[in-house]
């Protein structure tokens, strides 16, 4: 099959905007609102800074109501241009303003296939971008927008080739982020409970800072870490040396698994090494905390913390990618609108040490769940570099699959 049919997006599906949810009717609990700062990274949904519209509300937003697979497009402001997909985990939800659900017809288009079309056809057209204040893109435009159009079934089986890489993806990031609940709950157990293997034969005892198993004792954190400021112009390293910004540190998770080159960072930036933990310092609340699986350089605004007592890495990366330490970083920040952590205060955060046996011990878990994580971690960036070879050659016909015997899983139509 050489180049596939083209028909425009209007005819295959409905683009419909979100409402613009008054703040005020936002609650803990309900329907999920999706914003534009929940697309996150590879088309992916979060809940990052969720908010909600009580059930009680929700009956008269229907038309705001998102379903399994319906792609999503920001069509106005500084994340102009990207694009997400909904899936059965992100609901229920409503959508929020400033996006675009592209809703498959699925009388004449599988709702998975016109996802990955959409992102080949709405490639470089930010350029159709207008406005003074903030760029947007006009509906029409877009109602416009040309996608291949192959007979359902080798839709069908284009979507099923894509969805295997994006399946094995998700549930790679799955169980990352069990390996990493696991070690969260096991150091709180362990360091924070005092309810660690043997713990029962062993008394309690005061301390300056309330009860402690007898044989440990009270350190600061610069006793076992410190910051590592070693600064670096970009121009003179091999430009595709990894860097690593903010904007590539994952919230709440310590599996960074995207970065940039050096060639593409400006100003000064600090060097780190493998098995140095970044801490974003900038607005701490937003909890990115990463452990890069490579070296390489990073933003100023990331505190570059490095063990510095043998065995007690692990116990360093469970202490400062902990709730109670991020909250204590939020707390000490200096700055209103742009607060920044303190590592000169954030050094002296209390820790209880362990015999030298049971750190040991917690260091072997520790070092074998980050090395599976960073494993995984490169097995999903094969993965995507895969799969997006395959996107637009599948979209575009280059290979044909029409005549593969590919077992076809027709609920997502």
């Amino acid at each position: 099959m050489s180049g596939l049919p083209k028909v425009a997006l209007s005819e295959v599906a409905e683009l419909t905007g979100g409402y613009a949810f008054k703040s005020r009717d936002y609650s803990n609990s309900g329907r999920f609102v999706l914003r534009t700062l929940n697309i996150g990274s590879d088309c992916s949904i979060n809940k990052r800074d969720a908010v909600y519209i009580p059930e009680a509300l929700c009956d008269q937003y229907g038309r705001f109501q998102l379903q399994a697979f319906d792609t999503l497009f920001v069509m106005v402001g500084a994340t102009l241009g990207k694009v997400g997909l909904v899936r059965e985990q992100d609901l229920p939800a409503l959508l929020n303003q400033n996006m675009w659900r592209i809703r498959a017809n699925p009388n004449v288009v599988d709702s998975r296939y016109l996802h990955y079309a959409f992102r080949i056809a709405v490639q470089g057209s930010s350029s159709w971008a207008t406005g003074s204040a903030r760029d947007f893109v006009r509906r029409d435009d877009y109602r416009r927008l040309q996608v291949a159009a192959p007979p359902l079934k080798t839709q069908r089986k284009i979507a099923a080739v894509l969805s295997a890489y994006d399946d094995l993806i998700e549930n790679n990031n799955r169980r990352i982020k069990l390996l990493e609940e696991m070690a969260q709950r096991i150091y709180r157990e362990w360091f924070v409970d005092f309810r660690y293997p043997g713990h029962e034969a062993v008394p309690l005892v005061d301390s300056e800072l309330g009860q402690i198993p007898e044989g440990w004792n009270w350190k600061q954190l610069r006793d076992i870490a410190t910051e590592v400021r070693i600064s670096v112009d970009p121009s003179t390293i091999d430009p595709s040396t990894p860097y690593v910004g903010l904007e590539h540190m994952p919230e709440r998770s310590i599996a960074i698994s995207e970065w940039g080159r050096a060639e593409s960072a400006g100003s000064r930036k600090s060097r780190f090494l493998v098995g140095d933990v970044l801490f974003g310092k900038i607005r701490p609340y937003f909890h990115k905390v990463s452990v890069p699986p490579v070296e390489g350089i990073c933003s100023t605004d990331a505190i570059v913390i490095r063990n510095r007592v043998p065995g007690a890495y692990g116990l360093v990366l469970a202490i400062v990618s902990s709730d109670a330490f991020v909250s204590e970083a939020v707390q000490s920040s200096q700055g209103t609108k742009m607060p920044r952590a303190n590592w000169r205060v954030l050094e002296k955060y209390p820790v209880a040490m362990p015999p030298q046996a049971l750190l040991e011990r917690f260091e072997s878990f520790a070092s074998d769940t980050v090395s599976l994580i960073h494993r995984m971690v490169t097995t999903n960036r094969n993965l995507r570099s895969t799969r997006d070879l395959l996107l637009p050659r599948l979209i575009s016909g280059e290979i044909d699959v029409s005549d593969l015997d590919i077992t076809l899983d027709k609920t997502a139509a």
